[in-house]
This record gives structure tokens, C-alpha cells and sequence, in this order.
């Protein structure tokens, strides 16, 4: 669907820097536990079964924008889906320490054993539920998809849990820095494929996460991360929808990931966003960044916050607000509404 088929496409405007009236406003894991609606879903279905249930996805992909009124939809799922279509056996138990890989990448032979083949045979379900969510959404907001990072999915393809001390990520880097390299560049591929079937599915803008890059050096950061984000990010280019990269705790390489072609650098919130447009200029939108512990506060306390970051940002075009990372499961719902009231009052000023 085009962009001018999309009835609020604020956030489209804001990716490509264009006039919007207010700034638009999504979260990341903005279709989740803090909802009761989704909770009632999630109580007779476990996580993949809903993943992988196009119809179940779809409904709890657009909950948000019904229920809480934010400008986008951002397709349910889970970065690793990827790994598991590549190949390897993802077990998610929520409550128990989150999704592991009981078989992780420890050894030249284990990653050899990753399937090179496009990982989309193996994912319809995604593209089955972004068509049925497109068709449900009827262009009232844009729908958004998403992947993680080749690093990003390595750490935990390696580390086989949510990584704690990145021991065997990193021994892998440092030690067999080939090696590491020649997972990173299946992973590249395999992201690249998979961002692309989302695009033809039917996703308007595609957001590349980042989530361990701020464990790396900044030159280790460059290599090893960056490197293949900017692969990724020039392929799809030739696609015209717009391109977030969130990369976590990477304040320090803002123009570094600017240069990857991304049309938004999305930011946590350790970085203050008024330095961030400082240093980026017009170059690139800008999305965040609001701490999520934010939302547990007064409705005050939200809106002061809300109008600290917009301030900071100051008037003009290209901010997308957000958090500084996904929204935890106990958020008080009426919480997550303020915030998204405020941003939608305040920053009317701004345009």
C-alpha cells in the first residue's frame, strides 16, 4: 500500500523528514503483556503458537492502535524466528528466562550446519499474518516490520539464552574472528531475504534491531555490527520504504550508524536526543527516547518528560517518539496511555 493510501501516515512523513502536524508516536513491544486483551489471547496459547498463528498475530498486532492510539503497528513476532528458520531448535518460556537455544553455535561444525537457503520458505506464518494485518488495518495507521541484527542474532545463537556476560560471543570475535565473520555474513543474507519477503508482504517501513551493539568497542562495534547493518540497509533501499536501525548503548557511534543509509537512527535513552540532532543534522529522522521506567510514574512526571524530550528535539520535522527500549510486561495501561495523550498534545507546538 502506498503512503498516500495510509489515512494517518505521520510516521511515514516523519521518516522522510516531511511536515507532519504533531509528532507521531509507537513503542517497541507495544503488543504485549501490559495489555489485558493480550494477556487473555496469551493465557490459552503460548508465545510461538501465536507467532506462528496468523490470525492470533494479527490481533494482537493491531490491539494498540485500537486500545491505545498509537500511530503505527509493528508486526508480532520475535527476532528469533530467523535463527530458528535457519535451522536450529528455539524453545520460549516465558517466566523461565525467555527463549533459549538448547543447541547453540559453539563450533566451526555446528554453524556450518545453518542452513544457507532463503530462511522466508520457512517463515510464511510472518507474511501470512502482515497480509491478514494489512487487510484488518484497512490503511487507518502503517503496519511496521522488523528483524535483529546479524550481531544481534548471533549473540544469541552462540550464547544459546539471553546473553549475560557475552563470554562466547566474544571469545568467538576474538579468537576466530573468521569464523565469526563468515556467521555474520549468513545471518546478513538471511536478514536481508527475510526484511524483503516482510516489504513485499505488505510492510511500509522496516526497523533493524540492535540490541547488543552496545556491548562492543566502538572499532569492534564498526566491524563486527555496523559492517553488515550497512549491507543490509543498502539492499533494501532499492525497495522505497523507509528504515529504522535501533542500535542499544551506541550513543557514541551516532554518525557511524547515520552512515549505514538508514533513513532513522532510533535512539535509547541514554542519548540525549537534542545532542543526537545537533550531531546528525538533517541527515537522518530521529526516533525515542523516552526511559521505560518512565511509564511507571505519575501522569505529571509522564508529561514533564514527554515535553523535556520534545524540547530537546525542538521544532521542526523528523522526530518519531518512542522509548529508549521496549515497554516492560507490568506497565500500568492507563500509564501508556498518558504517554502517548501527551506526545499527541504537546507536540503540536513543535510543527
Amino acid at each position: 500500500m502506498s503512503q498516500n493510501a495510509i489515512m494517518n501516515d505521520r510516521l511515514l512523513r516523519a521518516c522522510r523528514r516531511e511536515p507532519v502536524d504533531r509528532t507521531p508516536v509507537w513503542f517497541m513491544r507495544q503488543a504485549g503483556r501490559y495489555l489485558p486483551e493480550y494477556r487473555a489471547i496469551r493465557a490459552t496459547n503460548d508465545f510461538l503458537t501465536m507467532c506462528k498463528t496468523p490470525e492470533l498475530a494479527a490481533e494482537v498486532t493491531i490491539q494498540p492502535v485500537e486500545l491505545i492510539g498509537v500511530d503505527a503497528a509493528i508486526i508480532f513476532s520475535d527476532i528469533l524466528v530467523v535463527p530458528e528458520a535457519m535451522g536450529m531448535k528455539l524453545v520460549v518460556e516465558e517466566g523461565k528466562g525467555g527463549p533459549r537455544f538448547p543447541s547453540p553455535l559453539r563450533s566451526t561444525t555446528d554453524m556450518a550446519q545453518l542452513s544457507s537457503e532463503d530462511p522466508s520458505a520457512n517463515l510464511t506464518y510472518v507474511f501470512d499474518a502482515i497480509r491478514l494485518t494489512k487487510k484488518q488495518l484497512a490503511g487507518r495507521v502503517p503496519l511496521i516490520g522488523f528483524s535483529g541484527s546479524p550481531w544481534t542474532l548471533a549473540s544469541y545463537m552462540v550464547e544459546g539464552h539471553n546473553p549475560r556476560d557475552f563470554r562466547h560471543i566474544k571469545e568467538l570475535m576474538y579468537s576466530h574472528p573468521r569464523d565469526a565473520h563468515a556467521l555474520l555474513e549468513k545471518l546478513t543474507n538471511a536478514v536481508t531475504l527475510y526484511l524483503s519477503a516482510q516489504i513485499e508482504a505488505g510492510v511500509d517501513v522496516v526497523q533493524i534491531f540492535d540490541t547488543w551493539g552496545g556491548v562492543l568497542t566502538q572499532e569492534d562495534f564498526a566491524e563486527f555490527s555496523l559492517k553488515y547493518i550497512r549491507i543490509i540497509v543498502s539492499a533494501l533501499q532499492k525497495k522505497e520504504v523507509p528504515i529504522i536501525v535501533f542500535c542499544k548503548n551506541c550513543g557514541h557511534s551516532l554518525e557511524r550508524i547515520a552512515d549505514t543509509g538508514t533513513n532513522v537512527v532510533g535512539l535509547d535513552w541514554t542519548t540525549d536526543i537534542g545532542h543526537a540532532r545537533e550531531v546528525l543534522g538533517q541527515r537522518v529522522a530521529l526516533q525515542g527516547n523516552l526511559d521505560p521506567i518512565i511509564l511507571f510514574s505519575t501522569e505529571e512526571r509522564i508529561q514533564k518528560e514527554v515535553a523535556a524530550i520534545l524540547q530537546k528535539f525542538g521544532k521542526g520535522n523528523g522526530h518519531i517518539f518512542n522509548l529508549g527500549h521496549g515497554i516492560l510486561p507490568e506497565t500500568p495501561v492507563e500509564n501508556v496511555k498518558a504517554f502517548v495523550r501527551s506526545v499527541k498534545t504537546l507536540s503540536t507546538k513543535y510543527h
